[in-house]
C-alpha cells in the first residue's frame, strides 16, 4: 500500500463551473500557482487536463479527481477505476474519491477501486464522505485519508450545513488515518478551528477561488429589498 503523503495545513481547491472564463487549464494553474506561492502545502484540482498544467508549476502535493455526472446515478467525484487512472496520469499526488454508501456506475465497488488504485497506479486514496458510517467503511475499504467533503451534498445528510463539525470530530476520535476538512470553510477563523478539533488539513475552494459563487452572493445581498 502506497504511504499517503496528507498534506499538514491548508489545501486550497483550485475550480471553476465549467461554463465560467474561468475554467481553463492556465487560468486554473495560475490560481494554485498563487495559492502555492502564498502558503498552500497542496491543492485539490478536477479534470485531468487541469491536473496536468497545475503539476507543470507546482511541486506541492495534488490531490486529483474527475467529477463526471453519470445518468442514473449521485456518485460523481472519480466514479469509477478508469476516472482514476485518467488523474493519476495526469500528474496528481493522491486519487480523491466518492466514498459515500451510494451505488456506483458498473456496479464497481469502493474496496476494489482503491484496491486497484494502490497496485495498478500506486497512488494514496482519498475518501469524500458525508457520513461517519461512510467514514468508517471506507477504512475498512482502505482509505488512506477520509475528508469531510460531502457532508450536506448527500440525500443522508441535505439537512444539514457544512462544514460538518460534529462528523469531523468523530473522524478524529475513531479513525486511524489522516483527517481532512473539506466543505464550508469560509473564513481563516473556521480553519483554526478545523484544526483545533483536530484536522491534519483543511481544504478551502470557494472563499478563496469560487469568483463565480462569491461574486453571485454579494450581488444577491446588496440587491435584496431588506437593507
Amino acid at each position: 500500500m502506497p504511504h499517503a503523503p496528507c498534506p499538514k495545513g491548508l489545501i486550497v481547491s483550485c475550480q471553476a463551473p465549467v461554463d465560467s472564463p474561468l475554467h481553463q487549464p492556465l487560468v486554473i494553474a495560475a490560481m494554485a500557482q498563487a495559492a502555492v506561492n502564498n502558503g498552500a502545502v497542496g491543492v485539490r484540482i478536477d479534470t485531468p487536463s487541469h491536473i496536468q498544467a497545475v503539476r507543470a508549476c507546482v511541486d506541492v502535493p495534488i490531490i486529483g479527481l474527475w467529477k463526471q455526472v453519470i445518468a442514473g446515478y449521485d456518485v460523481y467525484i472519480t466514479p469509477q477505476f478508469h476516472h482514476a487512472v485518467a488523474v493519476a496520469a495526469a500528474g496528481a499526488d493522491i486519487i480523491a474519491i466518492d466514498a459515500t454508501m451510494r451505488s456506483r456506475p458498473g456496479d464497481e465497488q469502493l474496496a476494489t477501486i482503491i484496491a486497484k488504485i494502490h497496485q495498478e497506479l500506486n497512488k494514496p486514496v482519498m475518501a469524500d464522505v458525508d457520513t461517519i458510517e461512510a467514514a468508517k467503511a471506507a477504512v475498512n475499504a482502505g482509505a488512506d485519508i477520509v475528508g469531510t467533503t460531502l457532508f450536506g451534498y448527500t440525500a443522508a445528510t441535505k439537512d444539514f450545513t457544512p462544514p460538518g463539525w460534529q462528523l469531523l470530530s468523530q473522524m478524529v476520535e475513531q479513525l486511524n488515518i489522516p483527517v481532512i476538512c473539506e466543505g464550508g470553510i469560509a473564513s481563516p477563523q473556521m480553519a483554526r478551528q478545523a484544526l483545533a478539533l483536530g484536522a491534519d488539513a483543511v481544504v478551502v475552494g470557494t472563499a478563496i477561488t469560487g469568483i463565480d459563487i462569491q461574486v453571485r452572493a454579494y450581488k444577491s445581498m446588496m440587491s435584496s429589498e431588506e437593507l
